[in-house]
């Protein structure tokens, strides 16, 4: 009954299979392999982008430090949430990468409003050379929390970002689930909504490691391709980068990845609403789950081999509320969503 994060999911075999078709023989490295010519097509068909710069990397962290650095001067700051990723999650990462920028948080929680965008922007007082410069606007879909902007949202987001002259970054992990919930097309959720450049993630939806980063403007790829090889994420056999991305899309496999993921979420959370004392904070959007129960619940889950996320700590009063993360991934079975669903209602 494992819970804890789609990282921890295995392969898609259509994922598995790829990369094994791509284990024989030689082809050329560092990125110029003919399988990364088919990648390439097929993003640039998928987001309906033919002058899209398309690039592969093995991390999240990697896919959002590389783009924002290229997106942004280090005397410049990135508008983000508190709990953004690049913000909670990635050690700095963007600020090293950017090369010293800061990171300006924006409204109080996972998602950001276009009223709180402004207000934040207009801290930063243009051409006051004391002060940071404003910079890139970056937004996470699906949240951190587990929540959609809607289309409407985004668009508003980057209406402000664009008034003032910021380009916008999204940080797509899941960016397959929002795609399924909003049942939108790609280039819907990206530029067409005022989105300049994205990481499409494909770990946390049954690929090993790989993230592709999308650049919607070219201008932007050598600056990002020498970028990738100075922070040493330019893989000399990249093929199989190339053949996990490959298996990932060919034939919809992200998109039924990623429905399936949601599926067993809704499943999930459909079944804890029966479950005594439990009290969602979130509304489930996507394939997480962020729900509160007294502790000594959370030990009964835990002794009976539930495995997931605590927001909080293991040990206090055994009454005390404390929020769960739960999160499906694509392999998860309806047997275990059950089988964890009995034990939390025992």
């Amino acid at each position: 009954m494992y819970f804890a994060s789609d990282n921890s999911g295995p392969m898609h075999p259509a994922v598995a299979q790829a990369m094994m078709a791509a284990d024989a023989g030689f082809q050329p490295s560092y990125g110029i392999d003919p399988i990364m010519d088919d990648v390439r097509a097929q993003i640039r068909g998928i987001f309906e982008a033919p002058e899209a710069a398309v690039y592969l990397v093995a991390t999240g962290t990697a896919a959002n430090a590389l783009a924002l650095g290229t997106l942004t001067q280090p005397w410049q700051t990135v508008f983000c949430t508190p709990l953004s990723h690049i913000n909670v999650d990635e050690c700095h990462a963007p600020e090293f990468y950017t090369g010293g920028a800061k990171l300006s948080l924006v409204g109080t929680a996972d998602k950001m409003s276009a009223a709180e965008l402004r207000a934040r922007i207009e801290d930063w007082t243009r051409g006051d050379v004391h002060t940071s410069q404003r910079g890139p606007v970056q937004i996470t879909q699906v949240t951190e929390m587990g929540r959609i902007y809607t289309l409407e949202e985004l668009h508003a987001l980057t209406s402000v970002a664009r008034e003032y002259g910021l380009p916008t970054y999204l940080d797509g992990a899941r960016f397959a689930n929002a795609l399924v919930t909003l049942d939108c097309t790609p280039a819907d959720m990206t530029w067409k909504a005022g989105i300049d450049a994205l990481s499409l993630g494909g770990t946390k939806n049954g690929c090993a490691g790989v993230e592709a980063v999308i650049f919607f403007d070219p201008a932007h790829a050598w600056e990002f391709e020498l970028r990738r090889k100075r922070g040493a994420h330019l893989f000399s056999k990249h093929r199989y980068l190339s053949a996990q991305m490959r298996g990932y899309l060919e034939g919809g496999t992200w998109l039924e990845a990623a429905s399936a993921a949601n599926s067993n979420a809704a499943r999930l959370a459909a079944g804890l609403r029966d479950v005594p004392d439990l009290e969602f904070v979130e509304v489930p959007e996507a394939n997480m789950i962020f729900a509160s129960l007294p502790r000594h619940r959370h030990d009964h889950l835990h002794v009976g081999g539930a495995v997931y996320r605590l927001l909080g700590d293991r040990e206090g009063a055994a009454d005390e509320r404390v929020t769960m993360r739960l999160v499906c991934d694509w392999s998860i079975t309806h047997g275990l969503i059950d089988d964890f669903l009995a034990l939390a209602r025992g």
